[in-house]
């Protein structure tokens, strides 16, 4: 897939304001209010910017965090991982390999064979059925 690149006007233009907020501002959904949070349907869960595929619903599980989690990404090409010093505190944050928007952090309390816990906003994704 070739890297999409948009100006901010683009970006406003296609995005709801929380998408946007989101993605590529940086911001968070508050927790427990996500459309995917206690979602359980079998598929894959898109970059809502780009479309690019992120996570398969067979690594989803429940974190108890308020957000969407996910043991793994659905391929090692399909998210960046960068240091996010935001707020004041060292985080890593988890972005679209494709688009570069922000999808949400990561942390290295998940559960095995990864270890790792992906936090990601659901306004930042989209969802396709198997």
């Amino acid at each position: 897939m070739m890297k999409v690149t948009k100006s901010d006007e683009q970006w406003r233009a296609e995005l709801t304001d929380e998408q946007y907020s989101v993605c590529r501002a940086k911001g968070t959904e508050r927790p427990f209010t996500g459309e995917y949070n206690f979602f359980e349907k079998n598929g894959v869960f898109h970059c809502v910017c780009c479309k690019q595929p992120l996570f398969d619903s067979s690594v989803k599980f429940d974190a108890g965090c308020g957000w969407p989690s996910f043991s793994g990404a659905i391929d090692s090409e399909a998210v960046v991982i960068q240091e996010d010093t935001s707020l004041g505190m060292t985080r890593t944050e988890v972005l679209c390999a494709n688009c570069d928007a922000h999808l949400g952090h990561v942390f290295p309390d998940g559960p095995e064979p990864s270890g790792l816990r992906y936090c990601i906003n659901s306004v930042a994704m989209t969802f396709n059925d198997r």
